[in-house]
């Protein structure tokens, strides 16, 4: 029988790359990390960091210590991420929004070495094919679909992630700007709050990432992550906390109008969240028909699959 395929993670230290990369392990795929000498500063929201801890250091040796392969290397370097990406079968990038456009680069990088069974392009998010948001989240979509037209050009072989809303960004503060943990009190509701949203934790993320990896039926198709469990509105979450907590929280609705005025207002990284919020909570651009012929949906391929459930989840803030 034949080894797991050896996997290289563009991206490792990030938001969603380190749980990739443990998901790797945990499967038992030979596991690869591209290290630049000096990492990129890169403005992140506080959300981030109270969803992510460790610093970039503490993770990467905590990767070598568990026998992660640490390359050195850079994308903006052709010759070493060429060389990089010879050591491995599939490449997965989890780079953020301000360097999507520059996987034309691991694109090139590909065909030349061409050795690669499958290319994961940065997506983790909603369907970019299937969406309707509003600006300054539409141009880093509108930059995703265009990577995802290049890939198909190149005929590289590929596999589309999309997993909607991290519990890190949108669940951990029942969606409210500006802060890291759920409203006791009184909550901002965008819309009405009755749109289906999709919610996973980070890790859940890297676990179905590796299960498409090690799953031939996933090849050139998007692999869609709605939890049953977790396929909820805003109002059903806001229900389900106030049961935790045992009083009834005050609910202010917004009405679209306000919230694409309060984007516009809004400045880097709030007007971004909400833009997200909008999309997923008022447009509701996770509610879609599944394509059997393009499309996988996570739960039903995977059901083995033990995920963290919105429930469970919200108990970490009791």
């Amino acid at each position: 029988m034949a080894g797991k395929d050896r996997i290289l993670v563009l991206g490792p230290t990030g938001a969603i790359g380190r749980h990739i990369v443990w998901a790797s392990v945990k499967a038992g795929n030979p596991t690869y990390v591209l290290v630049r000498d000096t990492p990129p500063t890169v403005n992140k929201p506080r959300l981030v960091t109270a969803a992510n801890p460790e610093t970039r250091e503490e993770l990467l040796q905590n990767f070598q210590n568990s026998g992660v392969f640490l390359i050195q290397g850079d994308m903006n370097d052709h010759q070493s991420l060429v060389n990089a990406i010879k050591q491995v079968d599939v490449v997965i990038c989890s780079f953020g929004r301000l360097l999507i456009e520059d996987q034309v680069k691991i694109i090139a990088a590909i065909k030349e070495a061409g050795n690669i069974k499958r290319f994961f392009p940065s997506e983790f998010g909603l369907d970019v094919d299937r969406q309707d948001a509003v600006e300054p989240v539409r141009e880093v979509f509108e930059e995703k679909a265009k990577i995802r037209r290049i890939i198909e050009a190149e005929g590289v072989p590929y596999t589309y992630l999309c997993c909607h809303a991290f519990t890190g960004y949108f669940l951990r503060n029942l969606a409210q700007i500006d802060t890291t943990v759920p409203p006791r009190d009184k909550i901002f509701i965008q819309g009405d709050g009755n749109v289906k949203g999709a919610y996973v934790t980070e890790a859940d993320v890297g676990t179905y990432t590796v299960e498409a990896v090690n799953d031939p039926n996933t090849l050139n198709k998007a692999v869609h992550i709605r939890l049953p469990a977790n396929y909820l509105s805003l109002n059903e979450i806001v229900s389900l906390w106030e049961k935790k907590i045992g009083k009834s929280i005050e609910k202010i609705y917004v009405p679209e109008e306000e919230v694409l005025k309060n984007i516009q207002e809004l400045s880097f990284p709030n007007n971004y969240l909400l833009a997200l919020y909008h999309s997923q909570q008022i447009r509701g651009d996770a509610v879609y028909e599944i394509d059997p012929t393009k499309d996988v949906e996570a739960s039903q391929a995977y059901p083995h699959v033990k995920y963290t459930t919105v429930d469970e989840y919200l108990n970490q803030f009791l």
